[in-house]
C-alpha cells in the first residue's frame, strides 16, 4: 500500500515541533517522512506569552533548539499571603544551574522552527486545517484544507498535538475535566526592588499568584499569572493600570517594593481536561491535545515535552508502528498521572473557599516542607524532571 508519509503530526506548537525535530535528528528515525500540519503561517507568530520550562525540559530541548533569550529561575519562594509558613526552593540544593527558565513563547518557536526548516524529512503544511482522521488496519487517512484547496494524506501513524483536549475527540475517546471556576490574568509587571532569578508563587484567598523573572532593566520585569474568580479577572482586565497595580500590591505585599507598571494584559480560562485513552491503534494524542492543566505549578508544557521526547524514543525502537504508540502510552502513564494529580490537588486546595477555611493547615504544610528536606526534594525533582520510565 502506498503512503504519502510515515507519520503525520497535527499541530506545530512546541510539542509538535519537538516531535518533528527529534525524529529528524535521531539516527534511528531520520529516514521517516513526516507531514507537519500547521494552522499558522510559515513565519513564527509574535506571541507575548512567557513559558515556564523546567531544567529537565531544557536538557530535552537543547539538542533540538534552545533560544538565547531565556531567564534562569534559580530560586522559587512559595508562601501564603497574610499567613505563616513558607518554602524556598534553591537550585544549589540540587546541584543544578537553575530550577527552570522563563522563556518567551515566540523565541522558543523560532528556535524549533529554524531547525525544522533545515531538515529534509519534514514537510510543513502551513495555513492548513486538518479534518477528522480515519484509520484502518493499515494506516490513517487525513483530509486537509490548504491555501491551494483540499487534499488527502495517507500515513502509517498520526500524532495529534494541536489545541485542547476538546479538539482531539474521536470514536472511543473520552474527555474528562473539571471547571475550577477561575481564570488567569496574564501580563507583564515592573517592580521597584527586584530580586534577580527569583520566582514567586503567592497563594492568596482567591488562588495562586505567580511572578516569573524575565529580565529587563535592572532585572525588574516579571511575567504575571494572577488567578481569581472570572468576574474579578474581567474587572481587572477592564480597569485602569493604577487600579490593577494597587490591587496586585495589596495581594502580593511589599517584598519587591512598589509595582511600577503593568502591560499586555490577557485572560486565560482555567480548566482541567484530559483525554483517555491517548492511543487508539495508529493514532496518539500528546501535549495540550491530551491534557490541559491549571498553571499553579507550571507543569503543562513540561509534561507535553516529556511526552514528545518519549514518543520519539519509542518510534526509534519500534519504528512507525502501533507497537511504538503502545510503548509510548505505557511509559508515560505514571508521570502523567502523578503530575495531573499534584496539579489538580494544588489548584483545588487553593480555590477561594478552601483557601480561607484551611489557611492555617496550608501554612503548616509549607513550614513542614522546610523541616523535611527529603519530602521537599522529592516534590522538587518531580516538578523539574518528572517521573522517568
Amino acid at each position: 500500500m502506498k503512503f504519502d508519509f510515515d507519520l503525520i503530526i497535527v499541530g506545530a506548537g512546541p510539542v509538535g515541533l519537538t516531535v518533528a525535530r527529534g525524529l529528524a535528528q535521531r539516527g534511528a528515525t531520520r529516514a521517516l517522512s513526516v507531514a507537519l500540519i500547521d494552522q499558522q503561517s510559515s513565519a513564527p507568530i509574535d506571541d507575548p506569552r512567557t513559558l515556564a520550562l523546567s531544567h529537565g525540559s531544557r536538557l530535552l530541548l537543547e539538542p533540538l533548539g534552545w533560544p538565547d533569550a531565556t531567564t534562569p529561575i534559580k530560586r522559587i519562594h512559595i508562601s501564603r499571603r497574610g499567613h505563616f509558613g513558607r518554602t524556598l526552593i534553591d537550585c544549589r540544593a540540587y546541584d543544578l544551574p537553575a530550577l527552570g527558565y522563563a522563556v518567551p513563547h515566540s523565541a522558543l518557536m523560532r528556535a524549533l522552527i529554524e531547525n525544522i526548516e533545515t531538515g529534509r524529512s519534514v514537510q510543513r503544511f502551513a495555513r492548513t486545517t486538518a479534518r477528522t482522521p480515519v484509520q484502518d488496519t493499515q494506516g490513517v487517512t487525513l483530509s486537509i484544507e490548504t491555501e491551494h484547496g483540499p487534499q488527502q494524506l495517507r500515513a502509517r501513524l498520526l500524532i495529534h498535538a494541536a489545541g485542547s483536549p476538546a479538539g482531539a475527540s474521536a470514536d472511543g475517546v473520552q474527555c474528562r475535566g473539571r471547571d475550577y471556576r477561575q481564570s488567569a490574568l496574564l501580563g507583564f509587571v515592573r517592580v521597584e526592588m527586584p530580586q534577580e532569578h527569583l520566582a514567586w508563587e503567592r497563594f492568596t484567598h482567591e488562588g495562586p499568584l505567580a511572578l516569573l523573572p524575565v529580565g529587563g532593566t535592572r532585572a525588574a520585569d516579571y511575567a504575571l499569572v494572577w488567578c481569581g474568580a472570572p468576574n474579578d479577572t474581567q474587572r481587572r482586565m477592564a480597569g485602569s493600570d493604577d487600579a490593577a497595580l494597587d490591587e496586585l500590591s495589596a495581594l502580593f505585599g511589599q517584598r519587591m517594593g512598589r509595582f511600577a507598571s503593568i502591560d499586555r494584559r490577557a485572560i486565560y480560562p482555567l480548566r482541567l481536561q484530559r483525554i483517555d485513552p491517548r492511543v487508539q491503534g495508529r493514532m496518539a494524542i500528546i501535549g495540550n491535545a491530551a491534557q490541559t492543566l491549571h498553571p499553579v505549578a507550571g507543569q503543562g508544557l513540561n509534561l507535553g515535552l516529556r511526552d514528545a521526547c518519549t514518543l520519539v524514543d519509542a518510534l526509534g525502537h519500534e519504528g512507525a508502528t502501533p507497537a511504538a504508540l503502545e510503548s509510548f502510552a505505557r511509559r508515560r502513564r505514571l508521570d502523567r498521572n502523578i503530575t495531573l494529580t499534584l496539579t489538580d490537588g494544588l489548584a483545588r486546595a487553593f480555590n477561594a473557599g478552601r483557601a480561607v477555611r484551611f489557611a492555617p493547615v496550608y501554612g503548616a504544610a509549607f513550614a513542614l516542607l522546610e523541616c523535611f528536606p527529603s519530602a521537599k526534594q522529592a516534590l522538587a525533582r518531580q516538578m523539574i524532571f518528572g517521573r522517568q520510565r
